[in-house]
């Protein structure tokens, strides 16, 4: 992580899930009561997922928990927020998007200098045959970093 990054939440499997081809940062458009739980590290990337509406970038299904001192004004956990993103950048993704089998996917939510941001990959789905490949490869790797370890000893 660069200076100035403070993570608030991770989306470690979307590493398995998918294919991660190219990664993109947004800003969020939040709510002051969201802001707080977000300091405070209740947020959820999960189930999220990122879609294109009316020319505009939306963050669907992710979950930011209400801030328990907001009382009646707190915010809806569960809504869509829209993310802020470059009009080239917007159309990029319009373009990529269209293609069959991708979609994009929420990596990373972190505060950059004082400000949320959520990274965005362009995905395509694995397969289960890739995914055991995935998972057979890293248990490969372990044993062999263990192997060289005794080795050196």
């Amino acid at each position: 992580m660069a200076s100035g990054e403070k993570l608030i939440a991770e989306n470690r499997k979307a590493r398995h899930e998918f294919h991660l081809l190219e990664r993109l940062e947004a800003g969020l458009v939040l709510g002051g009561s969201e802001v707080k739980s977000l300091r405070e590290g209740r947020a959820e990337l999960r189930r999220a997922y990122a879609d294109i509406r009316d020319g505009e970038l939306w963050l669907i299904g992710s979950h930011i928990a209400p801030y328990e001192q907001a009382g009646d004004h707190n915010h809806d956990p569960d809504r869509d927020r829209k993310l802020l993103v470059h009009r080239r950048e917007l159309s990029s993704l319009i373009g990529k998007v269209q293609e069959r089998g991708f979609t994009l996917v929420p990596t990373r939510l972190y505060f950059k200098n004082g400000r949320a941001k959520v990274e965005i990959a362009v995905a395509k789905g694995k397969d289960v045959r890739d995914k055991r490949r995935d998972i057979s490869k890293r248990d490969a790797d372990r044993q062999i970093e263990r192997a060289l370890k005794e080795r050196s000893r």
